[in-house]
C-alpha cells in the first residue's frame, strides 16, 4: 500500500492531475514505478515538450497508461493515456499487420514483383531521378523490387541486399496493397487493426479523410521550440496521401490494446507475427536491422523489436516490445522531443533517453 500511495503521489506531482485519471499498475514491481515515472518526467521536462503519454504492457495486460505534463498548453489540459496523437512513422507496424493479413488471406505475395500490382517502373524511374537522400542508389532496371523489399527498406542498391530506411518508399507500399484488394488503405486499416483490436480512439487521417471530429477536439496540438528558446505552438503537419509510412492518429491506451490484440493472435497468426519481428537477411546471410514493418536489435542478450516516429518541430513517437519478457513500452509527445536522430541504416534505440529509462527499470539488472 505504501508503494501504491508513493506512485499516486507522483502521479499527482508531475501532472498536476487528480491520481484518478491513471491507470492502477498491474503485473511490474510497484516499486520501480515511482521512480520511473519521475525520470521520465524529467527527461520530458529537459527536452521541452509540453505533454508525455506513456503505457507498459506487460504478459498481455496493460500495467501501466498515464499522461505527464499537458495535451493543450494554452488551455491547461493535462496530457492522459486517452489523449491522442499523431503517432507519424510508429504506424508503420500497424501497416506491416494489414499487408501480413491479405497476405494470409491470398490477396497478396510479399515476394511477386509489384509492378504485377501496380504502376511502380513509372514511379521507380521518376523518383530515382530526384535529388531526395531516398532516391539515392534506386535501381530500377530489372523491375524486380516485391513489397518484401519496400516493407523491410531493403528496396536501394540490389534490392533486399542491404537496409536504408526509405519511409517515401514504404509510403508507397499502400499502392500495390490497395491495387490488390480494390479498397482505401485507411479502410484496410480499419476493417484489419482498428476495429479487431477494439481502438475506438483512433483514427487514419490522409488528404482524402479528415480526421474525425471526435478526436479532432481531443487531439494533441504540435508545439516546437521557438526562435527565442520558448516552447509555442507548431504548425500541423501538412496533409499527406493514404500511404502506409504514417497517417495514424491515436492513443497509448488504444495502442497498448493493439500491441496485447497483436500477440494474443487476434490481429494475424503467429507465424505471421513470427515473420514481422525476424530480421532480414541479405545474400550473403547477413542479419540486417529490420524486419517487416519493425526495426530488430540486440541488447544485453534480449531482441529488441521497435519503432519510433518523427514529425519535424511536431510529434514524436516510440514503440518498443522486448518479447522474450512479454514487456512493451510506448511513448507519444507533442513534440519532436522524444526523438533522437536513429541513423538510416541502423538500429539504435538504446541511444534513446526515454528508452534508456525503461530498458534501465524493467530491463538490466
Amino acid at each position: 500500500m505504501k508503494d501504491l500511495m508513493l506512485f499516486l503521489l507522483v502521479m499527482t506531482l508531475c501532472t498536476g492531475v487528480s491520481a484518478e485519471q491513471h491507470q492502477r499498475p498491474r503485473n511490474v514491481a510497484s516499486q520501480d514505478i515511482p521512480a520511473f515515472v519521475e525520470r521520465l518526467d524529467s527527461l520530458r521536462q529537459a527536452a521541452n515538450i509540453p505533454g508525455l503519454s506513456v503505457a507498459v504492457v506487460k504478459g498481455q495486460t496493460i500495467a501501466l497508461a498515464l499522461g505527464l505534463g499537458y495535451a493543450d498548453v494554452e488551455h491547461h489540459i493535462p496530457a492522459t493515456a486517452e489523449t491522442p496523437y499523431n503517432i507519424a512513422s510508429v504506424a508503420k507496424p500497424i501497416s506491416a499487420v494489414v499487408t501480413l493479413r491479405l497476405v494470409e488471406e491470398g490477396v497478396l505475395d510479399l515476394d511477386r514483383p509489384i509492378v504485377d500490382y501496380s504502376e511502380w517502373a513509372e514511379f521507380c524511374t521518376e523518383f530515382s531521378r530526384q535529388p531526395s537522400i531516398f532516391a539515392r542508389g534506386l535501381r530500377c532496371q530489372p523491375p524486380i523490387h516485391t513489397l518484401r523489399h519496400l516493407l523491410s527498406h531493403t528496396a536501394t542498391g540490389t534490392p533486399g541486399n542491404q537496409f536504408s530506411y526509405n519511409p517515401v518508399l514504404y509510403s508507397w507500399a499502400s499502392r500495390p496493397i490497395m491495387a490488390a484488394a480494390d479498397t482505401s488503405f485507411s479502410a484496410l486499416v480499419e476493417r484489419y487493426v482498428f476495429a479487431p483490436a477494439g481502438m475506438t480512439r483512433s483514427a487514419r487521417i490522409n488528404r482524402d479523410l479528415p480526421l474525425r471530429e471526435d478526436l479532432a477536439k481531443l487531439l494533441a496540438p504540435p508545439y516546437r521550440v521557438g526562435t527565442t528558446g520558448a516552447v509555442e505552438r507548431a504548425p500541423a503537419p501538412p496533409p499527406q496521401g493514404d500511404g502506409a509510412a504514417g497517417g495514424v492518429i491515436t492513443t497509448v491506451l488504444a495502442l497498448a490494446m493493439f500491441d496485447v490484440a497483436l500477440d494474443q493472435g487476434v490481429l494475424i497468426s503467429a507465424r505471421s507475427r513470427a515473420a514481422m519481428i525476424a530480421p532480414m537477411q541479405s545474400s550473403n546471410g547477413e542479419a540486417l536491422p529490420y524486419g517487416l514493418g519493425w526495426f530488430v536489435q540486440e541488447y544485453r542478450g534480449h531482441t529488441l523489436v521497435w519503432h519510433s516516429g518523427w514529425w519535424e518541430d511536431a510529434y514524436s513517437a516510440l514503440y518498443l516490445k522486448i518479447p522474450s519478457l512479454d514487456l512493451t513500452f510506448i511513448v507519444f509527445a507533442n513534440s519532436e522531443g522524444v526523438w533522437w536522430d536513429n541513423p538510416l541504416d541502423r538500429a539504435e534505440v538504446q541511444r534513446s533517453e526515454f528508452a534508456q529509462a525503461f530498458l534501465q527499470t524493467f530491463v538490466d539488472d
